[in-house]
C-alpha cells in the first residue's frame, strides 16, 4: 500500500504540472518562434466581438496520467487476481477522467473578432481573450505571422 501511495505522489505533481503547460492563444501573447521574426499587417476597423470558448487539449497527457493514477488506485481493491481486475477497471476509468480533466482545465475563453479592412474585405479571428480590450468601431491591427493571425491594437 505504501508503494501506491508513493506513486500516486509522484505522479499527480506531473500531471498537474502538465496541464499549467498549454500556451496561450491570446491575441497579446507570442511564441518564442515568432520573436524576431517579419510579419505583416493591415489595418482595419473592429466590427463586432463575440465571447466564445476554445476547447481544450486532448493530447493525451490526461488519459495516461489518469490511467496511471486509476490503475494504481485500483491495484489495492483486491488481492490477487482481484487486484489485476481492480487495476485495469481502475486504468480504464481513470484514463477517462483523466481525459475529460485534461480537457477541462485547458478550456479557455476567447473572442471572435470581425473586422473590415480598411480595402474593403472582411474577416473574422478567433483568438484567446487575453489583456487586450476590444470594443465595436475600433481601429485595429491584423497581424500575420506566418499565417497565424492576430488582431492588436
Amino acid at each position: 500500500m505504501k508503494r501506491n501511495a508513493l506513486i500516486l505522489a509522484l505522479v499527480t505533481p506531473l500531471a498537474l504540472i502538465s496541464a499549467g503547460c498549454v500556451s496561450s492563444k491570446a491575441g497579446d501573447v507570442y511564441s518564442r518562434d515568432e520573436a524576431r521574426r517579419v510579419m505583416t499587417f493591415r489595418e482595419g476597423t473592429l466590427v463586432q466581438v463575440k465571447e466564445v470558448k476554445l476547447e481544450g487539449t486532448k493530447s493525451g497527457v490526461g488519459i495516461g496520467t489518469g490511467a496511471v493514477i486509476g490503475g494504481v488506485a485500483g491495484s489495492g481493491v483486491g488481492q490477487g487476481r482481484g487486484a489485476i481486475v481492480g487495476a485495469v477497471a481502475g486504468a480504464v476509468v481513470g484514463g477517462i477522467a483523466g481525459a475529460v480533466a485534461e480537457e477541462g482545465f485547458t478550456r479557455e475563453q476567447a473572442l471572435e473578432l470581425t473586422v473590415k479592412l480598411d480595402n474593403g474585405e472582411s474577416m473574422i479571428i478567433v483568438q484567446g481573450k487575453g489583456e487586450d480590450k476590444f470594443e465595436a468601431g475600433q481601429r485595429v491591427r491584423v497581424v500575420n505571422s506566418g499565417g497565424t493571425m492576430r488582431v492588436t491594437h
